[in-house]
């Protein structure tokens, strides 16, 4: 069972389902597969909502290899998914956003705890 707490999703690839989950050697392979220096440039880089397919490949590897399977990025670039490019989008969506994580304030406003809200926006699939 998936905890959505630390950031973990399942996802169907290859007709079974699989944990997802960004941890911080994840990010860390992220960074340095989107040649950015730190987490707020991953978030703004994830924020613009246009991811490319091979985009798609390192999210969704960075987050199966999070999960302790050893995946190469070829390998993810192989595997299906229901809903194809779509399905992909979604589940790369679905991961960045559990977790990024997203804050239910209105525009302009800070969270409830009166922090500003730094949280971007997952994807777009």
């Amino acid at each position: 069972m998936v905890n959505r707490h630390r950031g973990e999703i399942e996802a169907l690839l290859d007709g079974r389902p699989r944990v997802l989950c960004l941890t911080l050697g994840a990010l860390a392979e992220l960074e340095a597969a989107f040649a950015v220096d730190d987490l707020a440039g991953l978030a703004e880089r994830f924020a613009t909502g246009r991811l490319s397919a091979m985009d798609l490949v390192k999210v969704i590897g960075a987050g199966l290899r999070g999960a302790g399977e050893t995946v190469s990025d070829a390998d993810v670039a192989r595997m299906t998914a229901d809903g194809s490019a779509t399905g992909f989008a979604r589940i790369a969506a679905d991961l960045l956003k559990a977790t990024f994580g997203t804050r239910e304030t209105p525009a302009g406003e800070g969270a409830s705890d009166g922090s500003p809200d730094e949280n971007p926006p997952p994807p777009r699939p």
